[in-house]
């Protein structure tokens, strides 16, 4: 395996990873709990799921061949409630990551030294992918924050629990003999 096909295949992989944090957030959660405000200045998990996946559509969308700020693109409206219900936020939570992880997928070696464009700046691809592996981890970050306030003592963790980490650490070990 070359250098550039394991950055690939390990970004690929750590995007699902992302992906698969935040759906496991959203199956503890109501529809209402999506509208959830914590603050006057925040957004809720709805508005983070319209910005993710506008931003995943326009940076994924001909990625390549088009800069990555689309003319199409609204992002100010991306950033206001919209009469969405749950499934529709899944839908347009899904249809993101699906150009996101197609795009990715299509990806070579080859091409993570070409020059692509966002908002008329240039930057080679593995610039490109190594801004959105940022990107979407803060928003995901956004969505398990929101979502264990809400659920409070309810919250089933996604990572190693508080005060479980030597537990884990034996198991991992175990697993390994």
């Amino acid at each position: 395996m070359t250098p550039g096909t394991a950055y690939l295949e390990s970004v690929i992989k750590r995007f699902k990873n992302y992906k698969k944090l935040g759906e496991q957030a959203f199956d503890q959660l109501s529809e209402e709990d999506f509208f959830f405000e914590p603050g006057p200045s925040s957004n809720n998990i709805a508005i983070i799921i319209q910005h993710m996946a506008g931003n995943m559509l326009s940076r994924w969308t001909n990625f390549l061949t088009s800069d990555g700020e689309k003319e199409w693109r609204n992002r100010d409206i991306e950033f206001e409630n919209q009469v969405l219900n749950y499934q529709q936020l899944l839908d347009i939570w899904e249809k993101g990551w699906e150009c996101c992880l197609d795009s990715l997928e299509a990806l070579t070696e080859d091409d993570l030294l070409k020059t692509i464009y966002i908002r008329d700046e240039p930057q080679f691809v593995i610039d490109a992918v190594n801004r959105q592996l940022a990107h979407y981890p803060y928003h995901v970050g956004q969505i398990i924050y929101i979502a264990k306030i809400i659920k409070g003592e309810n919250w089933q963790t996604l990572s190693i629990a508080k005060g479980a980490s030597k537990k884990y650490n034996e198991q991992m070990k175990s697993r390994l003999q």
